[in-house]
């Protein structure tokens, strides 16, 4: 299991909490298959939802720690909106972006069961090297804390210009 815990602030407001945006957020199952767009899955539609951020500017999703699939390090996409309202229109979207992971986390998880091929991939990339994430992970990058008995809770602060 893994938690992703989101704070938006605003960067034009001595990055105050912006609570009443959403963020919409989605990944890849374990076996890397993006639900409604992969082969196989196209009529599906999971590992995706729409959150809005409270007083505090948080948002936050309990899912499952995505797969790697060949080419790209894992991790996770999210679009940011003015409000849950405008968050049915990807046309709304303030700003997108993606996050990832410390790469002890991805190898904790790809050595248990039910990732398919996830580790070799995973082996077989760096963030240095993902065509995403080559041109600078600093911002991207979760803090996260668990472990793979217990679930894990990954936690990034997004600032925008709002």
């Amino acid at each position: 299991p893994l938690q992703v815990i989101i704070e938006l602030v605003n960067t034009n407001a001595s990055c105050a909490d912006l609570s009443g945006y959403a963020i919409y957020l989605w990944h890849c199952d374990a076996v890397g298959r993006y639900s409604m767009y992969s082969s196989g899955v196209t009529h599906q539609n999971y590992l995706r939802g729409v959150q809005p951020t409270d007083s505090s500017g948080v948002a936050s999703f309990t899912t499952i720690f995505p797969g790697c699939y060949s080419g790209r390090m894992p991790h996770i996409h999210f679009e940011v909106y003015r409000s849950t309202t405008t968050a049915t229109n990807w046309n709304n979207k303030l700003r997108t972006s993606q996050l990832c992971f410390p790469s002890d986390a991805n190898t904790a998880v790809y050595a248990t069961s039910g990732y398919g091929s996830s580790a070799s991939n995973n082996n077989a990339i760096s963030l240095a090297t993902d065509g995403i994430f080559s041109d600078g992970y600093s911002t991207q990058l979760v803090t996260i804390t668990g472990s793979v008995s217990a679930g894990y809770v990954a936690r990034l602060k997004v600032g925008i210009s709002a």
